[in-house]
């Protein structure tokens, strides 16, 4: 087994234990993913604080590994073949660790579909747009005067939670058995319950999400996950 030592990576973010599993990460909805799958499946790792600023993130050491300049990253020592794999993007992430460990990807071939549909779904729509729509009314963006952008993100925010909101009735989890689409869906969908943003969003008129988001974040995984790494170094 390699030492990790080859990945320019560990030059910048010192390895204790080059047997485990190395996460490159901050606390964000993405990065939330991939440590509560991790502490979801039980899975050695270690956590590696990754902040947002452009001199780590664009810093040669971490595009080495991730060269979109976001977080998260891993490097799995132990990757197919029993050779060190290195990998990006939090929905690769959680199907990655998913099909390793034979856990959470559903228990028929029409499960694992319905499953990855809702992570691309996540990927596709929740994530871009519920991530614009914290820029548009809590960050740089509400300084816009112009009104068009940011009733924009909120339309196709409110819009996306009614789609979860329909598909998740009569269920607890969106595909069945919890599984990576609901790790996918729960740290994004959570931060739309924040009293600041909530009332934007219709998140009282909703009949099911709330309650999703209640039964994800109880989950002990969940609780543990959400602060690795910590946000503070």
């Amino acid at each position: 087994m390699s030492d990790l030592s080859d990945f320019p990576v560990t030059r910048k973010w010192a390895v204790q234990d080059p047997a485990k599993l190395q996460l490159f990460s901050f606390p964000t909805p993405n990065g939330q993913k991939v440590s509560i799958m991790l502490e979801e499946i039980g899975l050695p790792y270690e956590a590696h604080r990754v902040t947002l600023d452009d001199a780590t993130v664009r810093s040669p050491e971490y595009l080495s590994l991730n060269p979109n300049n976001k977080i998260p990253a891993i490097i799995d020592p132990d990757g197919p073949r029993g050779e060190p794999l290195r990998l990006f993007e939090s929905g690769a992430i959680l199907l990655y660790l998913a099909e390793k460990t034979g856990q959470l990807l559903g228990r028929t071939e029409a499960d694992r579909y319905h499953i990855i549909q809702w992570v691309m779904w996540q990927m596709g729509g929740v994530g871009p747009m519920f991530g614009q729509f914290n820029w548009a009314v809590r960050f740089a963006g509400k300084e816009i005067e112009d009104p068009r952008p940011r009733q924009r993100f909120v339309d196709e925010a409110r819009r996306l939670l009614r789609v979860l909101d329909g598909a998740l009735e009569g269920k607890e989890w969106i595909a069945g058995e919890y599984s990576i689409a609901d790790i996918a869906l729960g740290p994004w969908v959570s931060s739309m319950g924040d009293p600041a943003v909530s009332g934007l969003v219709g998140w009282d008129e909703l009949r099911n999400v709330p309650g999703f988001v209640e039964r994800f974040q109880a989950r002990p995984a969940v609780q543990r996950g959400k602060n690795i790494p910590p946000r503070e170094g």
